[in-house]
């Protein structure tokens, strides 16, 4: 079949109302979800971990709280995505007796993932802000948590935003596994138009040309708040 003819089948497929809606309003949307949702939960958990993993130890909870969010890291960073989403589908959720839903555990396993990474960049980036901006903090008599939060971490997340950019990024791409748990995503949507018509070069083109087009608003995105908060230092 020649390029012409493919790209016909394709498109008379693909702009089926029908089909669009599938793919824009399902796939695409739960692509998007999926992504954004999961750095949100992703930057609480590793913020908190990463404050975790800077702070003195001279106590036991800090010490205690440090070895766990070690394995916690560990375990994220040293295994597959999907290995994760499988495992926490198939086996831990039903072993809980919890019915969570294929795209609210596809969330769930995302911001979990997306929080290992985000830990040890926030970590990155707190050690980046000078140790003076602690030392004021506690010296008008802020607490340790209260000057990190208020006060380190808003720098630190200034520090470290193309590095987040680079990770939502890096989710977007990833949701393209979550069809192993049966969430219909960008990448479920044209495999299907592919095993319709019997032919995947076209379906799989497009699909990278959305791809590219998503990570290049992100880009963009990220470069007009790095623009944004550089013209806001420069009016302090």
């Amino acid at each position: 079949m020649d390029i012409v003819k493919m790209w016909q089948v394709f498109w008379e497929k693909f702009s089926n109302p029908d089909t669009l809606k599938i793919v824009f309003g399902t796939g695409l949307i739960n692509t998007l979800l999926i992504a954004v949702l999961g750095l949100l939960i992703g930057i609480v958990i590793g913020t908190l971990i990463a404050t975790v993993k800077v702070m003195p130890k001279y106590k036991l909870l800090p010490r205690v709280l440090d070895k766990i969010c070690s394995v916690y890291v560990g375990f994220f960073r040293g295994t597959p995505i999907v290995v994760q989403l499988l495992l926490t589908y198939y086996v831990l959720l039903p072993l809980c007796g919890v019915s969570f839903g294929s795209l609210n555990t596809a969330i769930l396993v995302f911001g979990l993932n997306s929080g290992a990474y985000v830990s040890e960049i926030m970590r990155g980036g707190i050690l980046s802000v000078d140790s003076g901006q602690m030392e004021a903090g506690r010296a008008v008599g802020l607490s340790y948590s209260t000057t990190m939060m208020k006060i380190v971490v808003p720098q630190a997340v200034k520090n470290i935003l193309p590095t987040l950019g680079n990770e939502l990024i890096a989710l977007v791409k990833d949701t393209s596994v979550v069809s192993f748990i049966a969430v219909v995503d960008l990448y479920k949507t044209f495999q299907e138009i592919g095993n319709r018509t019997y032919e995947y070069l076209m379906p799989y083109l497009f699909m990278a040309l959305i791809y590219i087009v998503l990570v290049a608003l992100i880009s963009l995105g990220i470069k007009w708040m790095e623009r944004s908060l550089r013209k806001s230092d420069r009016r302090n």
